[in-house]
């Protein structure tokens, strides 16, 4: 499954993408530590492991690329204690410039076009960029706060929760950009 957006085009990852992503990914922890199942230290393995992932035509996950430039992150779908929930990430380089929201908003469009009625998303309660995102594409606070394992850092951390119905009225161009 393939994804475009205004400006960056979302697509399966390939087992040659790994050195992609260990170059975006690899040698910055605050993004791996930002992330429910990314290890730290990152590594090759790591990144072949990433780049093989097996795809779920009703959970698909994408590498974010930018025309010209290549890999700059991931975004994509997953399950989490039986939600289906959307993750993302962008390298350093990247960041500031919308990507990311434009990003999550691709899967967006994606998992309404596949049926999908309902997304959680979360974030680390350090990580508030992340809640910015998610409210910019629609997403609401639950109001509930609870602990998510973080594998790179070894522990369990305070993850903010949201929620959006896809059913619900919306902007059928969510953001495109952050502001």
């Amino acid at each position: 499954m393939f994804h475009r957006t205004e400006r960056l085009f979302l697509r399966p990852a390939f087992p040659e993408d790994w050195e992609a992503i260990l170059a975006c990914i690899g040698s910055d922890e605050a993004i791996a530590r930002n992330l429910a199942r990314a290890p730290w230290p990152y590594g090759e393995d790591a990144a072949r492991g990433f780049a093989a992932l097996p795809q779920d035509p009703h959970l698909p996950h994408f590498l974010v690329t930018l025309p010209g430039t290549g890999v700059i992150g991931s975004a994509g779908m997953g399950e989490h204690e039986g939600a289906r929930e959307i993750g993302y990430w962008i390298a350093r380089e990247f960041w500031g410039h919308g990507f990311a929201t434009e990003a999550a908003g691709g899967v967006l469009k994606v998992a309404r076009a596949i049926g999908h009625r309902q997304l959680t998303a979360g974030h680390f309660a350090d990580n508030p960029a992340s809640g910015r995102v998610l409210r910019k594409i629609g997403f609401q606070p639950t109001g509930r706060v609870t602990k998510r394992h973080s594998r790179a850092r070894g522990q369990h951390v305070d993850s903010v929760e949201y929620a959006l119905d896809l059913e619900a009225d919306f902007d059928p161009h969510p953001v495109m950009r952050a502001a």
